[in-house]
């Protein structure tokens, strides 16, 4: 019989102690790591260091783009803020023609300021053909010159003998009240001096026989005296007389205004009728005054009075006005039937500084006035200033107009120009430069670096 315990070749053993675990637990032995290659490290080792350099590449070239970017990006213009000038009114000119009777005025040199026509009749008040006097004697001068014309201020023309019948005009005149100069039989006198007789002391026996000696005649002074009104359109306007004794010399304020001008055209008239007193050789004329006491004042360079009871005082007048225009103001004026003389010169007056009062030279800024500002998002602001202190030649309240101009800056140095203003009045216009107070300096690095959104804007 067989032995109840065989021998054993262990490997059974083995298998049970796998399938139990060791003693004292159940289940298998636990997994054991197999051994790493020491290659294998090194190659994943220098995999992890070449993306960390590709990574740590890629974000310092990105931050330097941004840097780049950044720090080299043109900055947006700066913001402008305009304040404009405040545009001054001028005052209105006090013009005021007389209100009783006939009066006009004209302006050359003025129209583009008054208006086109001023130098024709600017102003009238009344337009009836009236009395005019011893203006008359202006009317009569002229024509005589038609027929003896000086060449010059300075020529003294023909010398004229006055006869015993031009020394009877004395007492003509003497009776009748007019004014007279004296005139003794065989006296002599250039046509210059005889003329400035008649025209500054108003003297009515030289009219007279100024006319007798250029025409030969009355008939045929007054025959040319028409022909010489129809030929320089003063159609409104009659001689009977060559002196102005006579009411039925009449005129009007237009026609006298034309006749005025013509006066002041001819180098002879001008230069007498702006004599306050005569300046002639003869002893018993020499130093006789004028009858135009505004002569040499308000501008007044001439031309002619008159006084005929009862129609009034009359003055035919011219005056040179600097008011800042290129060249002087030509004012012509007239005012005929004036209570006496010296209503008539101060309407006058009033009237010339009116018109020079009402030219005026009129501030429009100052320099340093605040007309703007520039600022930027990064915080620089400089103020806009005008760099000079304009003014411009307005007349009366004509409207002045103001214009601004400026340039796209993004920075700007301290009195830099940056723009202009423009006036404009009339026929004038003014203009100032605008420059920086205080300077637009560029943003930063680290503004920029922090406001990347704002580049370029």
């Amino acid at each position: 019989m067989a032995s109840r315990y065989e021998p054993s070749d262990g490997i059974s053993e083995l298998a049970e102690l796998l399938r139990s675990g060791p003693r004292g637990t159940a289940g298998p032995l636990p997994r054991q790591r197999p051994p790493v290659d020491p290659a294998r490290r090194r190659r994943r080792r220098r995999f992890a260091l070449i993306a960390t350099l590709i990574v740590t590449v890629v974000v310092v070239a990105l931050l330097g783009s941004y840097a780049g970017f950044t720090l080299n990006a043109p900055v947006g213009r700066a913001d402008s803020t305009l304040h404009p000038p405040a545009v001054p009114t001028p005052a209105a000119a006090e013009i005021a023609l007389p209100p009783q009777g006939e009066a006009a005025v004209s302006v050359a040199g003025a129209d583009a300021y008054l208006g086109a026509g001023a130098s024709g009749v600017w102003q009238a008040h009344g337009d009836a053909a009236v009395p005019i006097a011893s203006i008359s004697k202006l009317i009569t001068a002229l024509v005589i010159l038609k027929a003896k014309p000086l060449a010059s201020a300075a020529d003294p023309g023909p010398r004229i003998t006055f006869s015993k019948a031009d020394h009877a005009l004395y007492d003509k005149y003497y009776v009748q009240n007019a004014t007279i100069a004296p005139m003794p039989t065989g006296s002599i006198l250039s046509e210059h001096d005889a003329l400035e007789t008649m025209l500054v002391v108003s003297a009515c026996n030289y009219a007279e026989a100024l006319a007798d000696w250029a025409y030969g005649s009355e008939g045929a002074f007054l025959a040319a005296t028409r022909a010489w009104l129809a030929a320089h359109g003063m159609t409104h306007t009659r001689m009977v007389e060559p002196t102005g004794i006579d009411a039925a010399n009449t005129s009007t304020p237009a026609d006298l205004i034309a006749l005025g001008r013509l006066a002041m055209a001819d180098p002879a008239i001008a230069s007498i009728v702006g004599k306050t007193q005569l300046d002639v050789p003869a002893d018993d004329l020499r130093g006789m005054p004028g009858t135009n006491d505004l002569l040499g004042s308000h501008g007044v360079d001439g031309i002619k009075t008159g006084t005929l009871d009862p129609s009034g005082s009359d003055l035919l007048y011219s005056a040179s006005l600097d008011v800042g225009t290129p060249t002087p103001l030509r004012v012509i004026g007239v005012e005929l039937g004036g209570a006496t003389r010296s209503q008539v010169d101060g309407d006058v007056e009033a009237l010339l500084d009116g018109i020079a009062a009402g030219f005026h030279h009129v501030p429009l800024g100052h320099e340093g006035d605040v007309v703007g500002t520039y600022s930027t998002p990064w915080g620089s602001s400089a103020r806009m200033v005008l760099a000079a202190s304009p003014t411009m030649l307005v007349w009366s309240n004509t409207k002045i107009t103001a214009s601004m101009t400026t340039t796209t800056l993004t920075t700007g140095r301290n009195g830099e120009r940056v723009g202009t203003v423009t006036w404009k009045a009339g026929p004038n216009t003014a203009t100032a430069p605008v420059v920086l107070k205080g300077a637009i300096r560029p943003p930063t690095a680290w503004w920029r670096l922090t406001h990347p959104f704002e580049l370029g804007r």
